[in-house]
């Protein structure tokens, strides 16, 4: 399907330079352009390839003073990254959805399905579970007993959602993690052994939360696990039992936070952090990549980096201390030469 600049400004509140009647049918990266394809500039790095650029229409910044000629039509938005993520939303919700049942499926006593679905093959839904309306669920689903599962859900292939959870409306799951696996609860007993502390919580997902592959969301060991509304998790992460994570925060890849750690509202957590557990994390607060947090923060929107971690100003000028300790360490050593200096020729 070709769509115009003019179409694709109405539909971003852009402003197009150049031919309005220019068409566009694919998607494409700016330093990787061809005839009738979109892209976008968000980033100054790759101003360079949009003199180049062999895409009909490029969307760019208002901000943005052209250095050379370039042939694409533009389309000036406030935000092109912004915009771009728009218009990949519309194009997703064109591609045609499935529908209906594939065989064979599992479905257990008192359990309902809303209208709408799609279940694949060898999907298992046990018993007393309520899957909501236009909901997709991929093959080699597991479903547990007593799920609620809301409406416009999309499960990905091989999730485990074990039993007594709660998936919200408007979620997606990707393939491999598990909802609502034990909790790490063990206690020492007198044959110097772990007894396990049975783990007969859940774990509740709010509206519009999407969590990335292989994650896995433990059960609370009493009480729910609590992912809120407009959370989004990566890849490879861990939320262990009892943990709290407010509404619209983010997680990237392999972070992992310890048991009944309540983090804030709108925070920004990096790559490969750690969090300890019983800890309780502002809102708004921003952590760096492959910090460790081991202490409670409550100044909110603040930013920690290091590990263990501390405030990001003080983190980066002892940053400068540290990288400068080889030669701190050679003065000190030359210092000392002097010294010993002195006391030979007393």
């Amino acid at each position: 399907m070709m769509f115009t600049a003019q179409q694709i400004a109405a539909l971003i509140s852009g402003t197009v330079e150049g031919n309005p009647e220019a068409s566009v049918n694919t998607f494409t990266k700016i330093e990787e352009g061809k005839q009738n394809a979109l892209s976008f500039l968000a980033n100054e790095k790759y101003e360079e390839y949009l003199y180049t650029c062999k895409s009909s229409v490029i969307i760019v910044s208002n901000k943005l003073k052209l250095q050379h000629k370039v042939e694409a039509s533009l389309i000036r938005v406030e935000d092109p990254y912004g915009a771009f993520a728009i218009l990949l939303q519309k194009y997703e919700e064109l591609k045609p959805r499935k529908t209906g049942r594939e065989s064979p499926i599992f479905v257990g006593k008192n359990s309902t399905i809303g209208t709408g679905e799609f279940i694949g093959a060898f999907v298992r839904i046990g018993e007393n579970s309520t899957i909501g309306e236009n909901t997709t669920i991929h093959p080699n689903v597991t479903i547990g007993d007593n799920i609620t599962i809301g409406n416009n859900v999309v499960l990905h292939p091989n999730i485990t959602i074990y039993d007594d959870c709660v998936v919200g409306n408007s979620c997606t799951i990707h393939a491999g993690t598990a909802i609502g696996s034990d909790g790490f609860g063990f206690a020492p007993n007198s044959e110097n052994q772990y007894s396990k502390i049975p783990q007969i919580g859940n774990t509740v997902l709010e509206d519009h939360v999407e969590i990335g592959t292989n994650c896995a969301i433990d059960r609370a060991t009493m009480g729910s696990t609590i992912i809120r509304k407009g959370v989004k998790l990566d890849n490879f992460i861990q939320i262990a039992h009892n943990v709290e994570i407010g509404e619209n925060t983010v997680i990237a890849s392999q972070s992992g936070v310890a048991g009944s750690t309540k983090i804030g509202k709108n925070c920004m957590i990096g790559g490969q952090v750690g969090i300890v557990g019983h800890l309780s994390i502002a809102d708004g607060v921003k952590i760096a990549a492959q910090s460790g947090i081991g202490q409670s923060i409550i100044k909110e929107n603040s930013v920690w980096q290091g590990s263990p971690a501390f405030d990001i100003g003080k983190y980066k000028r002892s940053y400068v201390g540290f990288k400068n300790l080889p030669k701190i360490q050679q003065k000190l050593a030359d210092l000392e030469k002097e010294i010993s200096k002195f006391s030979n020729q007393e």
